[in-house]
């Protein structure tokens, strides 16, 4: 019975975590603590995409992130498909 219900929470905890990995991060409202979820994406890059945001305005395209300073072409490639950028 303990076996059962452990299995079942396990299971669970699997179920959750994937509906929210589906979920794309928005550049625009993003907390540091959502982007560091993002792998690749430690203090220091969440607080370089805090800091571009926060001077030069909303990205209007999940591109911009390449204006980040420590974000190249193989990162963006890597965090294209779980960032989205919406107006706040």
């Amino acid at each position: 019975m303990l076996k059962q219900v452990f299995l079942a929470a396990i299971a669970a905890l699997f179920i959750s975590f994937g509906a929210f990995a589906a979920d794309k991060i928005n550049l625009n409202t993003a907390s540091a603590e959502q982007l560091q979820v993002l792998s690749g994406v430690g203090p220091a890059t969440a607080a370089a995409i805090i800091e571009h945001r926060e001077s030069h305005g909303q990205f209007k395209s999940v591109d911009e992130l390449k204006d980040v300073k420590g974000i190249g072409d193989k990162k963006l490639q890597n965090l294209s498909e779980k960032v989205t950028v919406t107006a706040e």
